[in-house]
């Protein structure tokens, strides 16, 4: 089960990867990611 989880993390993380097309797009997307983690955090208190 954990071999079957690990192969899919691996595949989600690749195909992440792969969406960006630059480094600098790869920093945009983490960091809009953290801005939605941060107003999410920021409702739920």
């Amino acid at each position: 089960m954990k071999k079957i989880i690990s192969v899919f993390s691996i595949l989600a993380f690749t195909l992440g990867l792969a969406a960006c097309n630059t480094m600098s797009g790869m920093g945009k997307d983490i960091e809009r990611g953290g801005e939605k983690i941060q107003g999410s955090a920021e409702k739920n208190k």
